[in-house]
């Protein structure tokens, strides 16, 4: 379930990118407004700000509801810790010494 949310995820992140690109800024409607270039836009004159601003919206809102949901799985999951796991080193016990008393 969690690769599922990751991919859609990544997907809506990278169209949320791609569709605040395609569109046109502000400043750029002074130049439609006469005119200028609205035969040459792919959804017509005014249509490519509505399509692109309710797409815009509906993948943004995706893109929360995928945060959210990630942020409440990864709260969820165990500590996995390697730290936690290891334990002490075993404690070297000390033994007599034992000389040989026969040398050749």
């Amino acid at each position: 379930m969690n690769t599922i949310i990751n991919a859609v995820h990544i997907i809506a992140a990278l169209s949320l990118i791609l569709t605040v690109l395609l569109q046109a800024g502000k400043g750029a409607a002074m130049g439609s407004g006469l005119g200028a270039g609205s035969s040459q836009t792919m959804f017509g004159s005014s249509g490519a700000g509505n399509f692109l601003t309710k797409v815009t919206t509906g993948i943004a809102i995706l893109f929360m509801i995928t945060s959210l949901t990630l942020a409440v799985f990864s709260t969820q999951k165990k500590s996995s810790s390697l730290i936690q796991e290891v334990e002490e080193p075993a404690q070297m016990q000390d033994s007599p010494v034992t000389t040989d008393s026969t040398t050749n």
